[in-house]
């Protein structure tokens, strides 16, 4: 059975292990096969312990046995984005400059994975300090799509995606700043959900932009995506920006929840720039939401056309700052062949740091200098305001709203590196939900000629993710998209 496990969803092994048909440590040996036979073609982790994964899921075994099981994640492989600390294990953020840094402490979502039992398993790659939307910003390695290993898997998470998708864990965590949830997933295939900003606590998260990163899930099914957020939502008192909210039960909500909805269709996201493939296949669930019952109303989010200028302001406003901390002096990679402190400080951070956080960290501190603060970042926040204005003036009118993940399908690797507007321009239909805080989610709706995967994305209100579940839930049970898997 061992062979076929590593593909079961995490709803399913929760059920052969509440039943003793099988075990967490058949079920994580089936991980760590399969990650050995693929991950080469693959490259999705940077680093796993298998002992202590091991380790892990006989301690979750013989909770079982005792009848003290810790919930229905308890021995269930997780996936790590590099970018979350985890007590003792590497935390690199895919850079130089914290190649040989160690965690310390455990992140807010991470110690509630241990809590609940989950089997936390491997550091998986991604563009370094999530700077990316095609994991080729890595300084370790350039994960490949599982669906085409010639293509890029998306980015910034494109390490937590890709491993779903090739069967190497059944869930995976990754963090979402424009897209990097949400992109990859579509681009591979699988479920990704970006939550409402402060429903999931980012202590532990290395930042990136601040005001912008939220942690989300990455799995097979609109169920197991459910049950992942589940248990890591919550309000957290070591982050001054996670929201005081109850949680629904989402699996519940799942089964209560069935529509009809009434679904926005914004203009803005099928215009110039958006490949046939993918909007025939959006345009085919938007349909099919119809013939559902469901109410499909035109709208229009006027501010959208700013939303990717607005986006590269703010976040490399914030990356400028929360990246000033990689000196040298203290935690971080430390240049030798220097002569002072400001040599230090210039060597150091021109080694540790690559071509794409360089480039906007530069970015960032130019908009937030002297004589262009007003201009630039004073300005952006202020059409970010209006962005947001947008979705909650469309949510008076409608329940959620229904667009593409991705412009296209995912493209070659090599394609788009020497061009960053180009790449930047990938995340065009995704940035707006993190300006805004909305929730988000990616699920797999078709398949382009070539055989890659295309995301339907829906976007909810605040808070609303149970009912972003249940509207994707509808359309995953009325096709078989999420049950196709890569020829590795």
């Amino acid at each position: 059975m061992a062979e076929t496990l590593y593909y079961r969803t995490a709803s399913d092994l929760n059920r052969e292990l509440e039943s003793k048909r099988i075990s967490s440590e058949e079920i994580v040996r089936a991980v760590i096969d399969r990650t050995r036979a693929v991950d080469e073609k693959v490259c999705a982790f940077i680093s796993f312990d298998e002992d202590d994964a091991i380790a892990q899921a006989k301690a979750s075994d013989a909770r079982r046995a005792r009848g003290e099981a810790l919930g229905p994640l308890d021995g269930i492989p997780v996936g790590i984005k590099d970018i979350m600390a985890v007590k003792g294990q590497p935390l690199t953020c895919a850079s130089r400059m914290l190649g040989k840094f160690v965690s310390p402490y455990d992140a807010t979502s991470i110690r509630k994975l241990k809590d609940a039992g989950a089997v936390v398993w491997g550091r998986l790659n991604m563009d370094e300090f999530a700077m990316g939307s095609s994991t080729e910003n890595s300084s370790v390695k350039t994960t490949a799509n599982p669906w085409n290993t010639e293509c890029i898997p998306g980015g910034s998470s494109g390490g937590s995606a890709a491993c779903v998708a090739a069967g190497e864990a059944p869930l995976s965590l990754g963090s979402d700043t424009g897209g990097s949830i949400r992109q990859p997933a579509a681009l591979c295939g699988v479920v990704g959900m970006k939550p409402t900003y402060g429903l999931v606590s980012r202590y532990g998260l290395v930042a990136f932009a601040s005001s912008l990163d939220q942690i989300g899930p990455f799995a097979h099914t609109v169920e197991d995506a459910a049950l992942l957020l589940q248990t890591i939502a919550g309000h957290d008192r070591f982050d001054s920006t996670s929201f005081k909210t109850d949680i629904p039960d989402y699996r519940t909500e799942l089964q209560r929840k069935r529509g009809p909805w009434k679904l926005g269709i914004p203009r803005e996201y099928f215009g110039e720039g958006l490949d046939p493939e993918v909007e025939k296949a959006v345009r085919a669930a938007i349909e099919f939401y119809r013939k559902e019952g469901c109410e499909i109303v035109d709208v229009s989010l006027p501010h959208s056309d700013y939303a990717v200028g607005v986006y590269y302001i703010i976040a490399t406003a914030e990356a400028s700052s929360n990246l000033a901390r990689y000196d040298g002096v203290r935690y971080t990679h430390r240049s030798t062949d220097v002569k002072d402190a400001i040599d230090l400080y210039f060597k150091t951070r021109a080694e540790g740091f690559g071509p794409e956080v360089k480039r906007r960290v530069i970015l960032g501190t130019y908009v937030l200098s002297s004589g262009y603060y007003d201009a630039y970042y004073l300005k952006a926040q202020k059409v970010r305001t209006l962005i947001r204005g947008d979705f909650l003036n469309a949510y008076e009118e409608v329940d959620a709203l229904i667009t593409p993940t991705t412009p296209a399908p995912a493209f070659r690797r090599g394609e788009k590196v020497d061009d960053p507007l180009q790449m930047y321009l990938s995340d065009i239909y995704t940035i707006s939900a993190n300006l805004a805080g909305i929730p988000g989610i990616s699920i797999p709706c078709g398949f382009s000629g070539g055989g890659l995967p295309i995301g339907l994305q829906i976007l909810g209100q605040p808070f609303k993710e149970a009912d972003l579940f249940a509207i994707a839930r509808k359309f995953e049970q009325a096709h078989d998209h999420h049950t196709r898997h890569p020829a590795l």
